[in-house]
């Protein structure tokens, strides 16, 4: 059977494409052969259970150790600590006895449930007869974890420390990692909400390590398309590799879903056809308007509230809303939907996110605009006739800026939306919009490219407006795009400013560009 890239759950080595699952993990061998309990976390799909799995296979493998993994997403609604503790233990129980058939998990179970102990000490029990029973050192892996909460994460943490403070006497697994979005702050808030006290003694003083698994680097991503490319003879242009770094970040599931889409999909196998980065905007487009789960997880995460206060001021280029150290403000990085930059500005976490942000927003906008605004007339055959596309949204706006307006709650980022909606219907599938959103910018930058040809749009509040200084902004967003003009759109809320004063057109020349400045 023939290899393929995957994009539905962990990678399988001789069935997938893949990468040595661990070299993302360079620490992880050290950890567990120095016996420590450790946190592994990153977002959602990116090969956290598939280079756990192999590590497991490596240790089992090796015969020195007993490696075992366990997932606990199956408690991710439980509320009850007695009730939880008495199904995680099971959980563990029944992953033992299907890795390694024998009598050992039944033992053990017979054993856990006799002794004396209550079902508060179920886990800590369960794991103290295996390590028994295995006669190795035993190494637990939990993926998931991030599944367990309130007082039925406070029971599981206060278990495991009870039982490692006390290996040195007690058999007790000799390593133990928690796998799954959260890094141990995030536990810590999971379980002390508003500073509250778990009195002296913490239950995460028995954590080491907390390792982040980084996304693909492009020498990587290069390494997996090869793969590809060797076995089946299938080339990948040149500058495939940029185009795929470009909108994926190195997110590893996007990576696998951009050469998916093309191999499969665009060139239908046929193995002969080079793919190309033309292929790879086509892919990408194909998967944020199929919504895959993936894009559609992430979606609809930005209708949340702790997600809209994050990301509602990385659209305007708003202040920082929280602290770097809040909870709401580490869910969102550590769902990988957002990241700070070289900058230290909170930034989409790639362009395929800055793009989704933008068009699920705004999907509903542009659904009730292709009855009210043509996707046609302003196409001209060499590009767009962008001067009478800005005008007919000033128009638009002074007709649809409804004092209530409000698109998803974001009130502060809806004039912005909107116009992102417009310029996508004006599109209408022969360009694109490529946004540029930063946390403190106090603008949005947006590059609309049509049939070869790019017009930059600086957006900005009247309030953020600054002279000279929101000039050069643009200026240099120009000279980044190579581009001698643009477009600054400036909103102006005050409702009790009549539209004549609102409304203008001018041009400003600045460090030898042409600006175009658009009141609205």
């Amino acid at each position: 059977m023939e290899r393929y890239f995957n994009i539905a759950g962990p990678c399988i080595p001789g069935k997938h494409y893949m990468l040595p699952a661990l070299d993302r993990l360079p620490q992880i061998r050290r950890l567990v052969e120095r016996e420590q309990y450790f946190v592994i976390h990153a977002p959602r799909q990116t090969g956290k259970t598939t280079a756990i799995k192999a590590l497991v296979r490596e240790i089992n493998a090796k015969g020195e150790m007993v490696a075992l993994y366990c997932t606990l997403e199956t408690l991710q609604n439980a509320t009850d600590p007695e009730k939880a503790s008495l199904a995680i233990r099971d959980l563990i129980l029944d992953n033992f006895n299907a890795a390694f058939p024998v009598e050992t998990a039944d033992i053990a179970r017979q054993e856990a449930a006799s002794s004396n102990g209550s079902a508060g000490i179920a886990i800590r029990s369960a794991l103290r007869h295996l390590c028994r029973r295995a006669g190795k050192s035993l190494v637990v892996f939990f993926d998931e974890a991030d599944c367990l909460f309130g007082n039925v994460l406070v029971s599981f943490f206060r278990q495991l420390r009870d039982g490692y403070v006390n290996r040195d006497t007690v058999p007790f697994p000799a390593s133990i990692a928690l796998i799954g979005m959260l890094d141990v702050r995030d536990y810590k808030a999971q379980i002390r909400p508003d500073g509250e006290s778990l009195g002296q003694i913490s239950p995460f003083n028995i954590i080491s390590e907390d390792m982040l698994l980084r996304n693909f680097t492009a020498e990587e991503v290069a390494a997996l398309y090869a793969q590809h490319t060797e076995e089946t003879g299938q080339n990948f242009a040149p500058d495939v590799l940029d185009k795929v770094m470009d909108f994926s970040g190195g997110q590893p599931w996007l990576v696998n879903a951009l050469a998916r889409e093309c191999v499969e999909k665009i060139h239908g196998f046929r193995y002969n056809e080079t793919v190309t980065a033309d292929d790879i905007e086509t892919a990408k487009e194909t998967i944020i308007r199929r919504r895959d789960t993936h894009v559609d997880s992430l979606m609809e995460r930005l209708r949340e509230p702790r997600v809209r206060r994050i990301v509602e001021p990385v659209i305007f280029g708003g202040e920082r809303p929280v602290s770097r150290d809040s909870e709401d403000w580490r869910f969102v990085t550590d769902l990988g939907l957002l990241k700070e930059n070289d900058r230290g500005e909170l930034v989409p976490a790639n362009k395929m996110y800055a793009e989704i942000i933008g068009r699920y927003l705004t999907r509903d906008e542009q659904e009730d605009m292709k009855t009210s605004v043509p996707s046609a007339p302003w196409a001209l055959p060499d590009g767009l006739d962008m001067p009478g596309v800005m005008a007919a949204f000033q128009a638009f706006w002074r007709e649809n800026s409804g004092a209530d307006r409000n698109i998803h709650n974001y009130k502060e980022a809806t004039p912005h939306l909107v116009l992102m909606a417009f310029l996508q219907r004006v599109t209408n599938g022969n360009g694109r919009i490529v946004r540029e959103m930063a946390l403190g910018s106090k603008r949005l930058d947006l590059c609309v490219e049509y049939r070869g040809h790019r017009y930059a749009v600086e957006v900005k509040t009247a309030k953020n407006f600054a002279g000279e200084d929101s000039y050069r902004q643009l200026a240099n967003y120009l000279d980044s795009l190579g581009l001698p003009e643009g477009w600054m759109a400036i909103f102006d809320e005050d409702k009790s400013k009549p539209w004549e004063e609102k409304l203008y057109n001018r041009d400003v020349t600045f460090a030898g560009k042409t600006l175009h400045v658009v009141g609205l």
